[in-house]
């Protein structure tokens, strides 16, 4: 099973001085999937794969990266895998095939790979119209392009993003996808982290994660089918007083607002939820349509994340 595995983590720890930033979680991503983590800002992604990259030393545990110990040959991973940041990171005074042409010489390619590879990028990321351009002067999904082009020119087995799409509008985000997926196909396995739903739900397995623990793992949709909450949808013209409402009852785990719709998370074991939510709020004078619906991946993140903070409270 191992040798199927690109990366595989046991009880891997990052602390910083007193905070631990990464505590003791335990992951197992499959070769030529996509794989994400979710989890809010500051949750432990971006250094979770900075361990993974080989850029930071665990305090403790193990993590193997396409068979390599992060510990033992911390070079040796990083010649296997590409890195895409956050935010742009690539020289804005150089052309965007000075870039490209420089991270080939990074990475060690001749003079005539550097060509080869750079003419089938340019063409495969749609910048062949654009390698003349100061990369600077890119817009915000050019620019991201760019960068997975150079994260991308050494032909990676492996392929960590770290919130690739924060800054871009959502036509390069589809986009953006839409590479990742025939990267997939050739074989790559891509590691992204990300806080849009709608991206985790693209993930062939994803780990959500909580002030440094993992706290829920597995395909989306087979987190969603396992919720421990039942998922009202209430409708109502009053909806900040219906949820106001809804939350002072014991049995409500949390309800979101989404417009004039209320996305309401009830305890599995209070039967006819519906009944009970609806003469609760006739008591109060409040109207509302309800009805029972199946729950998302927004539903399946309020749970795991509100469930570590009730742990550490």
């Amino acid at each position: 099973m191992t040798s199927e595995l690109a990366i595989s983590t046991r009880q891997l720890t990052r602390r910083f001085g007193t905070l631990t930033a990464v505590d003791h979680i335990d992951l197992e991503v499959p070769k030529g999937k996509v794989y994400g983590f979710l989890g809010p800002n500051g949750c432990g992604k971006s250094t979770t794969i900075r361990m993974l990259c080989g850029l930071l030393t665990p305090s403790e545990g193990e993590a193997t990266v396409l068979g390599v110990d992060v510990r033992k040959d911390p070079e040796a991973i990083k010649r296997k895998i590409g890195y895409m940041t956050q935010r742009f990171s690539l020289y804005g005074d150089l052309t965007v095939r000075e870039n490209l042409n420089f991270m080939g010489e990074v990475y060690g390619l001749s003079k005539d790979e550097r060509d080869s590879r750079i003419r089938a990028k340019l063409d495969r990321f749609h910048l062949s119209d654009r390698q003349q351009q100061l990369a600077g002067t890119m817009s915000g999904g050019q620019k991201q392009r760019l960068a997975l082009c150079c994260a991308t020119l050494h032909e990676p087995e492996l392929l960590f993003l770290d919130e690739p799409t924060s800054a871009v509008d959502p036509e390069s985000r589809r986009e953006f996808w839409e590479f990742l997926f025939d990267l997939i196909e050739d074989g790559t396995t891509v590691l992204v982290t990300t806080h849009f739903m709608d991206e985790a739900e693209r993930c062939h397995a994803l780990a959500i994660l909580n002030e440094g623990a993992l706290v829920a793992d597995g395909a989306p949709k087979h987190l969603m089918e396992t919720l421990d909450a039942t998922v009202i949808e209430a409708e109502s013209e009053r909806a900040r007083a219906v949820r106001t409402e809804l939350l002072s009852l014991q049995d409500v785990i949390d309800v979101a607002q989404i417009g004039s719709r209320l996305h309401v998370l009830v305890d599995p074991a209070r039967n006819d939820p519906e009944a009970f939510l609806t003469a609760r709020l006739r008591d109060k004078n409040l109207e509302a349509v309800l009805r029972q619906v199946k729950p998302n991946l927004e539903d399946v993140f309020v749970m795991a994340t509100r469930d570590q903070v009730g742990e550490a409270a």
